[in-house]
């Protein structure tokens, strides 16, 4: 065989199997010159069809609704031909499927009766065909290159034997006499399953600076027919050689429905990826070798000295017979990857396959791979709605690319809403936290079917943690990879043992009118029967971050966030941290950077397996009466039945109205006592100022205090007080009319009473 200077383009041309030689790359000489690797031909077709026929009699229609589905692939080998002329041999790996379902429906209105009454008949005709076959053949493959530096690639698969087998059947309703439906099988009979052809329309190129290896693909649609050839070709390689690489992950919601990933699209954190290399024996010889599979940091700006790593830890035994070709799979569990192990973003993973034979390294290939942020679906708190998480895509932009997506509950009113009430004054009801609960299984399914995700984290603030959790104890599913749907569950001041404020603002309520369904769920005995109810997490990471900025709250000597005292957002969670934030606060920039962020990027070297079971699933926590347990201990124990009590009652209750502009003076009788509080809910527009019986100003609340954005606000006198009347100066700082609800109380610090 002569040898040829590499770098000319000139024509190629290969029929009935044989593939004709074109140069090696400029400046290489190689002993061969004919093209080994792989093509493959895929020919889909899906055809539907619905029509409807009057019947004869004018009195009904037949409908018919027609599906077929066919699949056809090749995977076809190029070697070199045993002659070692210079020409090739294709040879065929073939898989078909293919099924058919025809339903027809025939309806008529009939009489029984002569005509006295009539009534409808209907039958019901189902005829179903599936076919199946695999095989191996010769197949022509031409390569066409051209003078300019363009080429064609063509392919004719061959025909192979299948089967195809069959099933009718037929049912009735409504007959003037009972008539039996029944079904028909039938068994598997010979079917001759055609191939295809199929070139390339001339427009690809040989590119000058790798002229030994053509890689591309072509496709074209017909009469719901679509048919593809891609090929991956090469001069002057190894023998035994990797000829492609290619993802594969499952679409939601179906376990084991593989599809291929588009390299603009990719795949999510968390999804199992089906890592498949094609390996060619281009030789006439019978060969075997190793595949192993690493992540490989080559070209990382950040990490491009660090070593090369396996997906998993084994390699993949591959044997293959003179000029075949197998594909060798690898199943991967991609938590994590979209992150670096220090918290960085990770925007591409590339993916590094290596062939071995005879302890030598013959091939490797490297594909890159996108691989986005699980979906952060955010459930907001009491009167509330999804715009409390309105900026939190951006932060998500920021922090790693567009592809994290945030989906807050209720942004798609067509997913679902979560309805916690539109303000606290609001006379419409509001849904219980079951109902709510459904609507967030529902948003999770929007969320993991427009990412094509298995697995979600969830960020709940307030109450949104409550229900959460009563979608992960009473909803969740479970899925065959072992892990829960939802990874990480992570809560902004969630109310777990409730809160002292529902309880007195409840008397309150109760004392001026109805009180809002939002209020009673969070009294403490509300909560603790909550709790006894939902005590699963199944395996998903529970975290609590406690807001500690105010040191007492409604009758309570107990940090808080003005909602949320810290033993009741901590509960029996281990992961837990404080912050300085209000409650409203805790949803903003700050809280997400050191807390949020830190629990939901965890890297590949971080723990993605189930948590395990916590002593609250096998026996339960019971709710807490948390205000007699010492801080910062937190422990939460089991609350008697008087976890809501007289204890909590405000010692005096009013409900107002402001006008516009309006300052409202509130008469409070006070009794002798070691202390006095008064908790007050209102809009942060209104100021509010407490004076003693002598006039004096022993506490303010402005609207202008970061304090005013508590959801209950409080105003604390630490001292001895008699009996008198004290007033509560209430402003209105707005031109439009505000509601302010107001409660006192007394003795939050008496030695074994409501605070510690």
């Amino acid at each position: 065989m002569i040898l040829r200077p590499c770098g000319m383009f000139f024509g190629l041309l290969a029929a009935a199997g044989a593939v004709a030689a074109a140069p090696p790359a400029a400046g290489q000489m190689c002993a061969s010159s004919g093209w080994t690797g792989t093509v493959s031909y895929l020919r889909t077709q899906s055809v539907t069809n619905s029509k409807t026929v009057e019947r004869v009699s004018n009195r009904g229609r037949d409908t018919t609704d027609f599906e077929m589905h066919n699949n056809y692939k090749a995977l076809i080998a190029v070697t070199e031909s045993p002659e070692g002329n210079g020409s090739n041999v294709g040879r065929a790996t073939v898989k078909h499927q293919g099924s058919t379902h025809e339903t027809t429906i025939a309806k008529e209105r009939n009489s029984c009766d002569q005509g006295k009454s009539w009534q409808e008949m209907t039958g019901t005709f189902v005829n179903e065909t599936t076919s199946t076959g695999t095989g191996s053949d010769v197949a022509n493959v031409t390569v066409g290159v051209n003078d300019d530096g363009t080429y064609t690639v063509g392919v004719s698969a061959p025909r192979i034997d299948g089967t195809v087998a069959g099933k009718q059947s037929s049912s009735f309703s409504g007959q003037c006499t009972k008539k039996e439906g029944k079904t028909t099988n039938y068994p598997e009979q010979h079917l001759a399953i055609e191939g295809g052809s199929l070139t390339s329309d001339g427009r690809n190129r040989v590119d000058p600076e790798n002229a030994t290896r053509l890689s591309g693909s072509y496709s074209t649609s017909a009469f719901g027919a679509t048919e593809t050839i891609t090929w991956n070709l090469q001069r002057c390689a190894a023998p035994l050689r990797l000829t492609d690489v290619k993802f594969e992950d499952m679409k939601f919601p179906n376990w084991d429905d593989w599809r291929e990933i588009t390299e603009q699209i990719g795949t999510i954190d968390g999804n199992w990826v089906r890592v498949t290399a094609t390996v060619l024996n281009a030789s006439a010889e019978h060969r075997s070798g190793l595949v192993s599979f690493k992540e490989t940091y080559t070209g990382d700006k950040w990490d491009g000295a660090g070593p090369d790593v396996p997906l998993k830890d084994h390699t993949l035994f591959v044997d293959l017979e003179p000029g075949e070709a197998k594909d060798v799979e690898l199943l991967w569990d991609t938590s994590g990857y979209a992150w670096f192990d220090d918290g960085r973003p990770r925007l591409v993973q590339r993916v590094k396959s290596e062939l071995w034979e005879k302890n030598k390294l013959v091939n490797d290939l490297t594909r890159n791979l996108k691989i986005a942020p699980k979906p952060l679906v955010l459930v907001h708190g009491p009167w509330a709605s999804w715009k409390t998480f309105e900026t939190w895509q951006n932060i998500l932009t920021t922090s790693h690319s567009y592809e994290w997506k945030a989906f807050p509950v209720g942004e798609v009113t067509s997913k679902g809403i979560i309805n916690t009430g539109r303000d606290v004054f609001s006379s419409e009801q509001t849904n219980t936290t079951e109902q709510n609960a459904d609507t967030l299984q529902k948003y999770i399914r929007y969320a993991q079917e427009d990412r094509n995700a298995w697995h979600v984290d969830i960020v709940a603030h307030s109450i949104g943690g409550l229900i959460a959790r009563n979608y992960i104890h009473r909803l969740m599913p479970a899925y065959d990879d072992g892990r829960p749907q939802v990874s990480h569950l992570v809560m902004l001041g969630t109310p777990n043992l409730g809160t002292p404020c529902a309880d007195v603002m409840d008397f309150a309520f109760r004392m001026t009118g109805t009180s809002p369904r939002v209020v009673q769920e969070m009294r403490q005995d509300s909560m603790a029967a909550f709790n006894q109810q939902n005590a699963n997490r199944k395996g998903v990471k529970f975290s609590a971050l406690a807001g500690n900025p105010l040191p007492t709250t409604c009758k309570t000597i107990v940090p808080n966030d003005g909602f949320t005292p810290v033993p009741s957002a901590h509960w029996t969670i281990v992961d837990r941290a404080v912050s300085k934030s209000l409650h409203p606060e805790l949803t903003g920039t700050a809280d997400f950077s050191s807390f949020v962020k830190p629990h939901v990027a965890i890297g590949p070297r971080g723990d993605h397996g189930p948590a395990l079971p916590q002593a609250s699933e096998v026996m339960p926590v019971s709710g807490a009466q948390f205000l007699k347990v010492g801080y910062p201990a937190m422990r939460a124990i089991a609350a008697t039945s008087s976890a809501t009590s007289d204890s909590l009652k405000p010692d005096f209750a009013k409900a107002v109205t402001l006008a516009p502009k309006q300052t409202l003076d509130i008469d409070i009788p006070v009794q002798a006592a070691l202390d006095f509080g008064i908790t007050f809910m209102a809009a942060r527009e209104v100021s509010a100022t407490l004076l003693d019986e002598h006039g004096a100003i022993v506490g303010k609340n402005l609207s202008t205090d970061a304090a005013a954005s508590a959801t209950f606000r409080s105003l604390y006198f630490n001292k001895p007080v008699s009996g008198g009347t004290w007033k509560l100066r209430l402003e209105n700082t707005t031109a439009q009319p505000m509601q302010a609800l107001v409660a006192s109380w007394s003795n939050a610090g008496l030695k074994g009473g409501a605070g510690t």
